[in-house]
């Protein structure tokens, strides 16, 4: 038989196992391979393994042993529900060859689920009049095992009030109903909590709870009740309309509608009560909406009835005094009979300004008066007779420092307590020209670029006059300074009027008022001028050419120079000389050999203009070179002038030569890259001589020059006048530096002078003429 149910499981390909829910991961299940007939270690060979399912598998077949295991967690809540009993059907795949195997896993159940109830808590509302006897259903509780761990039993937390009823359902679980055990009473217990508790049949036992909260509804069986039988209240006769006098209370231990009370108000004594006070029917608040007066009627009687709104309604009464105080109730009044503003700022000390009438309606000690003035201020008053007052001046004004008052007047009777009452006085201040207009700095320095056009706005001036409308309203002129006269603003006059000169502004007021203000103008350098070549004199022939870049410059003219054959490097063979209209950076100049370009046989200075050999001159060099320089200045933007270079080489004895015939007169020209000296084959047997020769004219003209530079060098320049000098001097950047020593004119070596100095004398009139220059101005201005 065993054999037969052997071969019956391979040929069916079915085996079926069991085991609980909850087991552990790595829990053997069954000897898979050991039931499909497998040897040892063929399991492995052949592929044993579970054809995967739509959902998840909890089991696996392990590779060496062949085994079915737990691989995760087991719950047969979650994989059958409520269905017994729980088979999982698996199908199990072997290879080579391939068969399919079917595997029936069933999954039992343990009691691992809790009875739950459809909520943790549930609301009842019983009214305090039901009978007792009365059911009221509960919902059951559920639980999610099956058989005997599904099977619930009920219990009620202990209560004099209720039990419990548990009817059949079905075969198995019970439905609990709530049962009343005892008359119900509202206002002793409105609410009752108890607990019910459902378990299930299995072991260990599991349970759950819900919470029964029992609301015991309300019947009008309760009248109101007011806290007091009698209220008594005292309110002072300058009680204003709609101030609370009393809120009466009644509370009615009942619920809803039987316990809201409204309250009114009856049995007035006297009659005329009724239009002295209202009752608010809902808070009780009894408010007066009348005027007391204590010597009309000193007491008030009336009742005030509260009723609920059950079915029938009830009620309940109190009674109300109200007693009306005498007391002081009218505060004093102040009013301005008369008021003269604004008042000048000028006026006089003494000035009325406003008269004030005080007065109180009370009699004896409460209509006794006394005024005072707040704040400290330049106002006073002055008390004319009985509640008449003056408010008059005691101060000097300033309308700059405080254009407006206000001032207080406050009143306070002798009553107790004492009534107050104020008014507030404005009292503007008129304005009279008092001030003059006053500018920010008393010098302003102006720094300004040449080449503005007319009109060009140069600075802005701003003078403060604090007074008002046209005191205040200021008109600027100007006045030249050094002891020049006053002129318009509305002219044009040239730049060198205004290199200091002064601002006046005056008001428009009566008599007008004016302020003065000292301009100082700079004038600040612009890269304006291109750089200029200076020719030695006696030095240029008629061949060569002088261009201007970036500007209009062009003068006809050759530089031309000689060079020997065989001289070393470094050796100076002529040097560039340029000069700039400008002045500082933008008049700072710079030499650049612009051709030829790459490694030639001549550089050229880069700040001092030397053309120098860059390596001994050779004969396959040629007999002459062409340089084209460029000296531009360090402005921005940067402004250039091409200077083109002619050196004509020749044997160290034709360079001797080429000196001497240029010192003579004789000129030489090289042109289109041809030279031609003359007669420099006649004297190459007497080169000594003419060594000679010309060292000794050189040192004659050397000493000549040196004679007569110094009897025509220029002395130094002083301007002299009646003060200090102010020196201004121009740097590079355009910025601006103070001293306070004398002017010295200066001398640049090569061409003309300019000025980079510029020297005013704006609060000084003009020094004495040297002598000798009767009738000549000395400029102020100096250009050496």
């Amino acid at each position: 038989v065993l054999v037969v149910h052997a071969v019956w499981t391979l040929v069916v390909g079915q085996v079926r196992y069991s085991v609980p829910e909850e087991a552990k991961a790595g829990t053997v299940v069954g000897r898979l391979s050991q039931d499909l007939g497998l040897e040892a270690g063929e399991a492995e060979s052949r592929r044993l393994r579970l054809v995967p399912q739509g959902r998840r598998a909890s089991v696996e077949v392990s590779g060496a042993s062949g085994a079915l295991v737990v691989s995760s967690r087991l719950d047969r809540e979650e994989l059958c529900g409520k269905d017994a009993p729980c088979a999982l059907r698996l199908e199990v795949l072997l290879e080579r060859p391939l068969r399919v195997f079917h595997v029936e896993l069933e999954v039992t159940d343990i009691n691992d689920n809790a009875p739950v109830f459809p909520a943790a808590q549930k609301n009842l509302s019983l009214s305090e009049n039901s009978p007792v006897g009365s059911c009221f259903p509960l919902e059951s509780a559920s639980d999610a095992d099956v058989g005997s761990n599904a099977q619930l039993s009920y219990t009620l937390s202990p209560s004099e009030h209720f039990g419990l009823d548990l009817q059949k359902a079905d075969e198995r679980n019970p439905v609990p109903d709530l049962v009343l055990l005892k008359p119900l009473d509202r206002e002793t217990m409105p609410e009752h909590r108890l607990l019910l508790t459902a378990s299930d049949g299995g072991r260990p036992s599991l349970s759950g709870t819900m919470e029964l909260v029992i609301s015991v509804l309300d019947a009008n069986d309760n009248a109101p009740q007011f806290n007091q039988s009698v209220y008594k209240v005292q309110l002072p006769e300058s009680a204003a309309e709609g101030t609370v006098v009393v809120r009466v209370n009644a509370t009615d231990p009942d619920l809803g509608s039987n316990s809201e009370v409204t309250y009114t108000a009856t049995s007035f004594i006297p009659a005329s009560g009724k239009d002295v006070i209202s009752v608010n029917p809902e808070t009780g608040e009894i408010h007066l909406r009348g005027a007391l007066d204590f010597e009309e009627i000193s007491v008030f009687d009336f009742r005030i009835e509260a009723r609920d709104r059950g079915t029938p309604p009830l009620s309940g009464h109190c009674k109300v005094v109200m007693e009306v105080v005498d007391v002081n109730d009218n505060a004093p009044e102040v009013r301005v009979t008369s008021l003269s503003v604004p008042v000048s700022e000028d006026a006089a000390v003494g000035t009325v300004v406003a008269l004030l009438s005080v007065s109180d309606r009370d009699s004896g000690a409460n209509g006794r008066v006394r005024c005072l003035l707040w704040p400290a201020s330049p106002f006073g008053l002055v008390s004319t007779f009985a509640g008449s007052y003056s408010l008059v001046l005691r101060e000097a004004l300033d309308r700059e420092r405080v254009s407006e008052y206000e001032v207080e007047v406050r009143a306070e009777d002798g009553g107790s307590p004492a009534l107050r009452a104020s008014r507030v006085v404005r009292v503007p201040v008129s304005d009279v020209n008092d001030n003059a207009p006053s500018f920010a700095q008393a010098v302003y320095t102006v720094l300004a670029r040449e080449n503005n056009a007319a009109g060009a706005e140069l600075a802005r001036l701003w003078a403060r006059d604090p007074d008002e409308a046209g005191n205040g309203r200021v008109s600027y002129s100007l006045s030249e300074g050094g002891g020049g006269g006053a002129v318009s603003g509305g002219g044009w006059r040239p730049a060198s009027s205004y290199v200091s000169f002064e601002v006046r502004a005056v008001d428009a007021g009566e008599p007008p008022l004016w302020g003065n203000a000292t301009v100082q103008l700079f004038v600040v350098d612009e890269n304006d001028n291109a750089p200029s070549l200076l020719l030695a004199a006696g030095g240029a022939g008629a061949g060569g050419v002088l261009s201007g870049e970036g500007s209009s410059f062009l003068e006809p003219g050759s530089l031309w120079a000689w060079a020997s054959w065989g001289a070393p490097a470094g050796q100076v063979v002529a040097k560039i000389r340029a000069v700039d209209a400008d002045s500082g950076y933008n008049a700072w100049l710079r030499y650049e050999l612009l051709e030829p370009r790459g490694k030639g046989a001549f550089r050229v200075g880069l700040y001092s203009g030397e053309v120098s050999t860059t390596r001994a001159l050779e004969e396959a060099d040629g007999p002459w070179q062409r340089l084209v320089i460029v000296v531009r200045d360090h402005g921005e933007p940067s402004l250039s002038v091409t200077a083109t270079l002619s050196v004509s080489l020749v044997e160290s004895s034709e360079t001797v030569l080429a000196a001497a015939d240029s010192s003579s007169g004789l000129r030489g020209v090289v042109e289109g890259g041809v030279g031609a000296v003359g007669s420099v084959s006649v004297w190459a047997t007497n080169v000594w001589l003419v060594v000679a020769i010309c060292a000794v004219s050189s040192v004659f003209v050397l000493a000549l020059l040196l004679y007569v530079g110094s009897r025509c060098w220029p002395r130094s320049a002083v301007l002299s006048g009646a003060g200090p000098t102010t020196l201004v001097c121009a740097s590079e950047v355009g910025s601006w530096s103070y001293s306070q020593r004398q002017s010295r004119s200066l001398c640049v070596s090569d061409g003309a002078g300019k000025s980079d100095l510029m020297v005013f004398s704006p609060n000084f009139p003009p020094p004495p003429p040297p002598p000798g220059s009767a009738g000549k101005d000395v400029p102020t201005l100096l250009d050496t």
